[in-house]
Order: structure tokens, then C-alpha cells, then sequence
């Protein structure tokens, strides 16, 4: 029986009535919790990392190291870079492919520029005292993959539809094919020179193919997307300084792609994507929709080459505005980050279907009802957020073409996999509702500036 499940027959996951999804940038397992008590970590003996990962410009191999500074440059995070790192399960290929990133820019000291052996370094809980806390007084998930094998643009599509793809004609999701590198890009990729950009036809970009919200409308369920307004940096191939261009929730991109749904249109919900403002409000209201996901801006994402404590702070400043507000008592908080970002990390990531999964990423849940200082070795991946939430408000129904009445070419059903965990198991549904924990070191965003 899972932790909380009542032996009557209902199910204690209803106690949750709001689910926030914060999405962070770029930061592997091993980088942030490698050395975490009792995670499945950088394997170590008496304090000495046993692994390590060649550096072909000298032919050394560099062991994991602790890297306190704040700023990190990273690597390449492409598909290609994805089963270069992996190297057939072999986890050796982060030196090599940072440093062919490097040779990529345009100018190899800008601080968008990838790094070299800066992908061994592992920050712990001296660089990210509130991540820790929260990994310590809530749930730790150390089995958590992106569920694609990719950059940004395809993890944000799976974020919300379980399928990152390429449709062949405009509004027809059975046209629709894996594309688990070059997904149809949204308009900020015209300025950036990109060259695997197709030339855009009218109505592109256009993601056919069906996702929650088209479930969560059905069946009467709110949501939202929080955008915060600022830059947007990231790159559809491996050069690492593509620059920034600038984002705000009516400017569908990387990081907010459901405008270009066929079913948030047809369904009329474009104005359920939001400034990151809104959010504020709401959760401190109490009038949070059923299901949340938040975006941050470039230097508050902890994207390289944002600042690790700038992201950490604007963390701690959306958790602590919820843990203040009405919701608390009735609200899971999954926080995760959405690629690996070239950072090292030891674990080969399981296969499920040709798009996936990705490397390890971080994740931690917070709520009233989350077990205390729980880590959880389930496998996992983000399929496991769109898993809850239907069990939670759908009635379990899937995004599943034989069934939802929309019907699409998607490989996989990826919330039935038999390998995909239950988050369920995080949470302890007949404890009291735990009180918040406001940590210290919050900023705000005010709608131009954090505080």
C-alpha cells in the first residue's frame, strides 16, 4: 500500500488541490546533490571521489571536485552532446564534449561560452543552503531524468505533452514525428542565425500534437503558466553563445512554447500564460489555479551563465510567497531543473523509447504532506509531474492517443511506462499538514528586477 492511501477506498492524493511546478535550468544530480547523505551520488571512498572523466587536451582524468564559484559555464546539452557524454553508459565524454563547445564560439571568453573541466564541479550544501534544506526537511528525488535526451525547447514540450516533435502540415497532429532535436522553433530563433532554423511557412511554428491543457480544459481544471519577462538564453545546436534574446508571456519561445499548441488556441486559454507577477498575487490570495508551472528569465535560472545564488534566492523568494499564502495546506511543490546542462554526472540514464530518457537532473518536493527528509530512489523523469496531476484532477486518464479523442502519432504513452515511478510515494497524506519553513536569502521579482 502506498505511504497515506486510505484503507476506505479513497484516495488522499484530492488533500493536494494546487500543484506548482518550478523549472529550473541546466544543472545535472551530481553538480548540485553528488554529495548529498545517503543519495545515490559521486561515488566516493574516504572522501575521495573514485570516478573520473578524461581530459583529452592533457590525457589526465579529472575527478569530480567542489567548485564554490558562482557562476559555471557548463557544456553543450544537444542530442548529440547527449550520447557523447553518455558514451554507451560509460558516463566519460563531459570533458571532451565542454571543450569542443569551447571551440564553438565565437569569442571562447565570453561567460555564455561552454567551460572544459569546469563540468566536473559539484557545488553542496556550503553554495546551496536552501536547496539542501529543502532536500533534507522534504523529499529528495536522486533517480530523476529529464525525460528527453535533449536541450530546452524539447524538454518544455515534454514538460507539457510527454513528446517533442516536428509536425509536416499545420494543424494535423498525425503528421507529427519524433523531432527530439529540432522541434518547429518559435519566432526568437529567427534572430539568433540559428542553422538549423527552417525557414518558417505561415502559421509555424505549429505543435499539433496533444498536451495536458487540452485534458485539464475537459475535464474543468485551472492552470496556469508563469512567465518571467527578461532574457532567454539557450541554443538549439552545440555552440554555446548563441546570445540572449528577450521573453515575456506574450512572447511565446524555448521556455513558454504552449502558444503555439493547436489546443491552448482552440481552446481559448492563451490567457492562462501569465507574468510571473500574477503569481505572486494568486498564491498569496489563495486563488492558485489547479496546476502551475513557472518560468524564470535567463540570470534568475541558473542557466551558465546565471548565477547559482541569484537562482537559488528567486527559488526560495516563489516557494516562500506559497508557503505565506492561503494554498499551503492544499499545494505540492516539485522543483526540478530541466537538462543536465553539460554537468557531470555518473548515472546512465535508462531507455524508455527512441527520445529518452535524458541524463539526471535534481528534484525536490515540497508540501504539507511531504514525507520528512525522504530520499526517493524511484526512477523518474518530469512524466512523472503530468502522471500526478492526472491522477490527481483527471481521473487518471492519460495523454493517450487511443483514448483522449484526439489522436497523434506519439511513440509511447510516457505516464504508463512500467519503469516511471509514483510520486505518490513522496508524500505522507496522513500526517498533520506540516507548517512552512520561510527560508532566508529570498528575492522577489517586481517586473523588472528582482529584490
Amino acid at each position: 500500500m502506498l505511504p497515506g492511501r486510505s484503507q476506505s477506498g479513497g484516495d488522499p492524493i484530492h488533500k493536494i488541490r494546487h500543484v506548482v511546478i518550478i523549472m529550473q535550468e541546466n544543472r545535472s544530480f551530481d553538480t548540485y546533490f553528488g554529495t548529498f547523505p545517503g543519495a545515490d551520488g559521486i561515488p566516493m571512498k574516504n572522501g575521495v571521489p573514485t570516478v573520473c572523466v578524461n581530459d583529452p587536451q592533457t590525457n589526465t582524468c579529472v575527478r569530480p571536485y567542489h567548485d564554490a564559484n558562482d557562476r559555471n559555464r557548463g557544456g553543450p546539452h544537444s542530442a548529440k552532446a547527449a550520447v557523447a557524454v553518455i558514451n554507451g553508459g560509460k558516463m566519460d565524454g563531459f570533458i571532451e564534449v565542454a571543450q569542443r563547445g569551447k571551440r564553438a564560439c565565437r569569442n571562447p571568453d565570453a561567460p555564455d561560452c561552454a567551460g572544459g573541466t569546469d563540468v566536473m564541479g559539484y557545488h553542496d550544501g556550503r553554495d546551496l543552503q536552501n536547496y539542501w534544506r529543502y532536500a533534507r526537511d522534504y523529499v529528495l528525488q536522486d533517480k530523476m531524468f529529464e525525460p528527453n535526451a535533449s536541450w530546452s525547447l524539447p524538454q518544455h514540450l515534454f514538460m507539457v505533452s510527454a513528446w517533442s516533435a516536428y509536425c509536416k502540415r499545420i494543424g494535423d497532429p498525425m503528421s507529427c514525428v519524433n523531432e527530439l532535436q529540432d522541434p518547429d522553433y518559435p519566432p526568437d530563433f529567427r534572430a539568433r542565425r540559428n542553422p538549423h532554423f527552417r525557414s518558417p511557412e505561415p502559421g509555424r511554428p505549429d505543435y499539433a500534437w496533444t498536451d495536458i491543457t487540452y485534458l485539464l480544459h475537459a475535464h474543468h481544471v485551472s492552470w496556469a503558466y508563469y512567465v518571467m519577462a527578461g532574457t532567454e538564453p539557450d541554443c538549439a545546436n552545440d555552440q554555446a553563445d548563441c546570445g540572449p534574446v528577450q521573453q515575456k508571456a506574450k512572447t511565446p519561445g524555448i521556455w513558454n512554447p504552449l502558444p503555439f499548441f493547436d489546443t491552448v488556441k482552440r481552446d481559448g486559454e492563451l490567457g492562462n500564460i501569465r507574468d510571473l507577477r500574477d503569481f505572486y498575487a494568486a498564491a498569496a490570495n489563495g486563488t492558485l489555479p489547479s496546476v502551475v508551472w513557472i518560468c524564470p528569465a535567463g540570470p534568475y535560472s541558473e542557466h551558465p551563465p546565471g548565477l547559482v545564488s541569484r537562482g537559488q534566492a528567486y527559488v526560495t523568494g516563489l516557494i516562500n510567497t506559497i508557503m505565506r499564502g492561503r494554498d499551503w495546506n492544499s499545494t505540492a511543490i516539485f522543483l526540478t531543473w530541466d537538462d543536465w546542462g553539460g554537468f557531470y554526472d555518473h548515472v546512465p540514464p535508462p531507455r524508455v523509447d527512441e527520445n529518452g530518457y535524458g541524463l539526471r537532473v535534481p528534484g525536490i518536493v515540497i508540501s504539507p504532506y511531504a514525507r520528512r527528509g525522504f530520499i526517493d530512489h524511484q526512477t523518474l523523469s518530469h512524466d512523472a509531474y503530468l502522471k500526478f496531476i492526472e491522477d490527481d484532477f483527471l481521473g487518471g486518464a492519460r495523454i493517450d492517443p487511443r483514448t483522449n479523442g484526439r489522436p497523434d502519432n506519439r511513440p509511447t504513452v510516457r505516464e504508463n511506462v512500467s519503469i516511471l515511478g509514483d510520486l505518490r510515494r513522496d508524500f505522507d497524506f496522513t500526517q498533520k499538514p506540516r507548517a512552512p519553513e520561510i527560508l532566508p536569502g529570498a528575492i522577489f521579482w517586481d517586473g523588472e528586477t528582482a529584490k
